[in-house]
């Protein structure tokens, strides 16, 4: 695998120093972390990630490309969606358009959660990385 962002590889490196359940709650209190929107976002039509199993909307504002801000909408009743949006917001947020563009688009695998979280549940962290890295391109 390509080497991730520095902020993305410190995330990766936390899920590979824990196993089995404790990838869960890891991956719980990644949910927990998922920033707020700003304000201007809250009543903004945000695009909608329908490969996830639950409500996700997110915002890619590239204007600055070096320096891209992500922003995610997911209700605090779907904790695996939230914890995949936090993921990437933490990991990518604030990167340049060709970092982000780097980031391999499996990456996640890397987490160590195929065997704690569904395919489905996977496809959808994989579909938000494809949809930001459309907005880039």
């Amino acid at each position: 695998m390509s080497a991730l962002p520095e902020a993305l590889q410190s995330i990766v490196d936390d899920f590979a120093a824990v196993d089995g359940q404790d990838k869960l709650q890891l991956l719980l209190e990644f949910s927990r972390e998922l920033p707020p929107l700003p304000a201007e976002l809250e009543t903004a039509a945000m695009e909608p990630v329908p490969e996830c199993q639950s409500p996700l909307f997110l915002s890619v504002d590239a204007n600055d490309r070096t320096a891209v801000k992500l922003h995610f909408s997911a209700p605090p009743e779907a904790p695996t969606t939230r914890g995949f949006a936090s993921i990437l917001a933490q990991g990518l947020d604030g990167l340049s358009a060709e970092e982000i563009l780097g980031v391999p688009d499996d990456f996640y695998t890397a987490l160590g959660l195929a065997d704690a979280v569904s395919p489905l549940r996977l496809r959808g962290m994989s579909a938000m990385l494809t949809r930001i890295k459309r907005h880039l391109r």
